[in-house]
């Protein structure tokens, strides 16, 4: 009679710890090699340099220069003289934070010195940007 009575199947298990442990190694790795910019809005392409220092981890002031030489702090236009007062109040808050100067390739010299005077003039740091 042993022969007709259904047998009691048991339920697949699936274990889920070395999923849990896969997922966590994945979003460790993409925070890792992730990159947070908040210049790419604009249209710039800045100059090559083959060998560049490391940069720093404190807080700096990114000024942007397009092709045609207009400027822009953190995506806003600004005008050279919104600039220099800028770099003044920014001065009297920490002269250790540095100007981050990011050009376009395209950019004439002229714009670069004068954000470069600007900084000077401020007594803070200048620091270029390149790809």
């Amino acid at each position: 009679m042993s022969l007709l009575l259904p047998k009691a199947r048991q339920k697949p298990f699936i274990n889920i710890v070395p999923l849990i442990d896969v997922l966590i190694v994945l979003i460790f790795f993409i925070l890792m090699t992730m990159q947070f910019r908040n210049v790419n809005l604009l249209n710039i392409t800045p100059p090559k340099m083959d060998e560049a220092p490391a940069g720093s981890s404190r807080e700096s002031i990114s000024i942007a220069i397009d092709s045609e030489g207009a400027f822009y702090f953190e995506g806003n236009p600004i005008t050279q003289n919104g600039m220099e007062n800028l770099f003044l109040d920014k001065a009297k808050e920490n002269k250790e934070q540095p100007v981050i100067l990011l050009a376009d390739q395209e950019s004439a010299i002229k714009h670069m010195t004068s954000v470069m005077d600007a900084a000077r003039k401020a007594g803070l740091a200048i620091r270029l940007q390149v790809r």
